[in-house]
C-alpha cells in the first residue's frame, strides 16, 4: 500500500501540488528537448545523453501505467494528454531549432539523425527491457537510484526533435521513422509497466474501480498498440536485411571486378534510394560494362547500379 501512495506522489499529477508537479514538467520538457535538439544539430552523443536525463516523459506514461493498473480514469486521460502535448511540444520545439541551422538536418547531415530515423524490431525488444526496468524501479523504492540509467537507456525525447528537425529539413519520411521510434517505446514501457504492476499486485491496493474505466479493456488497447508498433518495425527490419544482404552481394561483385587492377572499391552504400559502387585507382579505369556482366551473372540483373570513380594520379619523386 506504501509503495502505491510513493508511485501515485511520483507520476501522477493530481492532488494539492498538481500545479507544481506540471509547472516542473513542461520547463523540464522545453529544456531538455532544446538540449535534445542542440546535441542532434552538434552531433553529440554527450548532449543528447544530457537531454535524456532531463527530460520527465517517463512520467506521464508510468503515470498511463498506474492509471490503467487502478482503473483511475481522471489520471489515465490527464497522463495521456500530457504524453500527446509534451510530444507535440518536443516536436514543436526540434523544427524550431532546425529554423536556426545553417544546412538541413537530415539522416546524410547528423549521425544523430540517422541512429534515429530507421528503428527495428531489436529496438523493440530493448525497450521492452528497458521499460520493464523502469516499472521495476517504480515499484521497488531500494532500486529507485536505476532510473537515471533507464532515462539513458530508453529514448523519448531525441526522437521527438529529430521529427521536428527533419520535418523542418524536408524529410517526412525520416520523420516518420523517428515517430515510430518514439511510438516504440511508449508502447514498451506501457506494455511491460502492466505486466510488471501486475506481478506485483499493484492492483489489489487500489482503491474502488472506477466502473467508467475497464482495466481489461484498458489492456486491450496497450496490446493491440504493440502489436500495431510490431507490424512496421517488422517490415522495416526485413527490408533493411534485405538490402544489407543485397550491399554485399554487390560488394562482393565489385571486388571481383577490380581484382588483378589498381583499383580498389571505398564503399558500396544505398544513396538517394539507388546503389552506389564508389572506386577509386590510377587511370586507366576499369570496364564499367564488365561490372554490369558480372552483377547480370550474379542474380543482381533487375538492380540499378551508380558506379562513381575517383581516378588518382600518381607522381613519383626518387630522392638525390
Amino acid at each position: 500500500m506504501n509503495d502505491l501512495v510513493r508511485m501515485r506522489a511520483n507520476l501522477l499529477f493530481d492532488g494539492p501540488d498538481a500545479r507544481s508537479k506540471l509547472s516542473k514538467f513542461w520547463v523540464l520538457l522545453v529544456l531538455a528537448s532544446c538540449i535534445a535538439a542542440a546535441g542532434v544539430m552538434a552531433d553529440s552523443t554527450a548532449t543528447v545523453i544530457g537531454a535524456m536525463i532531463v527530460a520527465p516523459l517517463m512520467t506521464p506514461i508510468m503515470g498511463t501505467v498506474v492509471a490503467i493498473t487502478t482503473s483511475d480514469r481522471a489520471n489515465l486521460i490527464r497522463s495521456v494528454l500530457l504524453v500527446v502535448g509534451g510530444a507535440a511540444a518536443a516536436i514543436a520545439v526540434g523544427y524550431l531549432m532546425g529554423l536556426l541551422a545553417a544546412i538541413p538536418i537530415v539522416a546524410d547531415t547528423s549521425s544523430q539523425v540517422a541512429g534515429r530515423v530507421q528503428p527495428r524490431l531489436i529496438d523493440l525488444l530493448a525497450a521492452i527491457a528497458t521499460g520493464a526496468a523502469g516499472a521495476f524501479a517504480q515499484c521497488r523504492e531500494d532500486v529507485a537510484d536505476t532510473l537515471p540509467g533507464v532515462a539513458i537507456a530508453i529514448s523519448l525525447v531525441p526522437p521527438l526533435t529529430v521529427v521536428g528537425l527533419t520535418l523542418e529539413g524536408g524529410q517526412p519520411s525520416q520523420a516518420w521513422g523517428a515517430m515510430l521510434l518514439f511510438l516504440t517505446n511508449v508502447a514498451a514501457i506501457l506494455l511491460t509497466g502492466i505486466i510488471v504492476m501486475a506481478m506485483f499486485g499493484v492492483h489489489r491496493h487500489a482503491a474502488d474501480d472506477d466502473p467508467t474505466l475497464s482495466r481489461k479493456t484498458a489492456v486491450s488497447v496497450v496490446v493491440a498498440f504493440v502489436v500495431i508498433i510490431a507490424i512496421p518495425l517488422g517490415l522495416a527490419t526485413y527490408a533493411l536485411s534485405r538490402e544489407t544482404q543485397q550491399l554485399s552481394s554487390v560488394g562482393s561483385v565489385a571486388k571481383q571486378w577490380v581484382d588483378g587492377t589498381d583499383w580498389i572499391i571505398v564503399d558500396v552504400l544505398n544513396q538517394e534510394r539507388q546503389t552506389t559502387v564508389v572506386a577509386t585507382g590510377p587511370l586507366p579505369a576499369p570496364d564499367t560494362d564488365e561490372l554490369r556482366v558480372l552483377l547480370d551473372a550474379n542474380d543482381l540483373a533487375g538492380l540499378d547500379v551508380l558506379v562513381r570513380l575517383g581516378p588518382e594520379e600518381r607522381v613519383e619523386l626518387p630522392g638525390n
